[in-house]
């Protein structure tokens, strides 16, 4: 592993001043990973841009954008004045930027030395230290080789809802270049995947339209439903009746986070519907005796129908 340069950091500095097409050619020179879009270029301070775009590197498969999606969501990139952020612990125990348990922390690094750049001896508290000690544990729990990264995130935080919120975030970061070419989300797409994943957990209701009106649960029609609705948009009750109602995303075109994804025959046999949320995966409850989850929209054996594009949400975030 090595140390991040005086060059390297002046370089993302500069990045993060031009933005725009000049920045795409210079990050060209500095990483083969996805760049930043134009969110991530406002957002992330240019030290912390180049720590987790250099630490990225030491993962193959890794993507810069999920460390920071992970410090956005922990600590703001270290801007939060929370507890535990630059000095003892939250009410978990967590601490720094990256919000490192100390035995996590300590054994992350006794199993992987960090490069030069950081405190002696490594802190959670330096960023330096948190960051590349985030990509070796997630390298550690599934990105290795971008294998799985839902997973290495899920190690990180056990909250369904907290994958769903790194992927989004990490999606914006980078414009939809990230996890499998998709599209940045959109605003009501954003709001739907949030209401989608508060629902987390909730169990399968034949015909079910939620503890807002007084059911246990959904069914996977109703909740794409309630979703866009907490959108302001109105779908169709059935999954057959949203499929119809498309407009349909054409084979081969990538998905967007919030697009609709069908399963079963397009000729008037949709039996399943789920939201999808980035990094190929969805949003959805599949069966009786299942709970709302995440989990791949493609899977072996699946009679994946396509998918569609709620029309009020198309206009991108950035």
């Amino acid at each position: 592993m090595r140390k991040i340069t005086a060059t390297a950091l002046g370089l993302l500095a500069l990045i993060a001043l031009l933005g725009g097409a000049g920045a795409s050619g210079l990050l060209s020179a500095f990483s083969n990973t996805t760049q930043p879009s134009k969110a991530a270029l406002t957002d992330v301070p240019a030290g912390y841009l180049a720590l987790y775009m250099d630490a990225a590197t030491t993962c193959p498969g890794l993507d810069w954008s999920v460390l920071a999606a992970i410090g956005k969501t922990e600590s703001d990139h270290g801007r939060s004045a929370l507890p535990g952020v630059h000095s003892g612990a939250n009410y978990a125990g967590a601490r720094g930027p990256m919000q490192f348990m100390s035995p996590t922390f300590q054994s992350v690094v006794a199993k992987h030395p960090l490069p030069d750049g950081g405190a002696t001896p490594p802190s959670p508290y330096n960023a330096h230290d948190a960051i590349y000690a985030a990509a070796a544990y997630l390298c550690d729990s599934g990105a290795q080789g971008g294998k799985d990264i839902p997973r290495a995130i899920k190690a990180y935080n056990h909250d369904d809802s907290y994958v769903s919120h790194v992927l989004a975030q990490a999606e914006t970061y980078t414009g939809g270049a990230g996890f499998g070419a998709d599209t940045a989300p959109t605003a009501a797409a954003l709001q739907a995947i949030n209401y989608a994943q508060g629902q987390l957990g909730l169990p399968y209701e034949w015909g079910g339209n939620g503890p807002d009106n007084g059911e246990a649960g959904f069914d996977c029609s109703g909740l794409t439903k309630a979703a866009y609705a907490a959108a302001g948009i109105t779908l169709p009750r059935t999954a057959q009746a949203q499929f119809d109602t498309g407009p349909r995303v054409a084979a081969g075109q990538r998905l967007h986070p919030g697009d609709l994804v069908f399963y079963g025959s397009p000729g008037g046999g949709i039996h399943h519907v789920g939201l999808y949320i980035g990094g190929g995966q969805m949003i959805d409850v599949p069966r009786p005796g299942t709970d709302i989850r995440i989990e791949p929209y493609r899977y072996p054996g699946d009679d994946y129908a396509g998918a569609s594009r709620p029309p009020s949400a198309n206009a991108p975030t950035a």
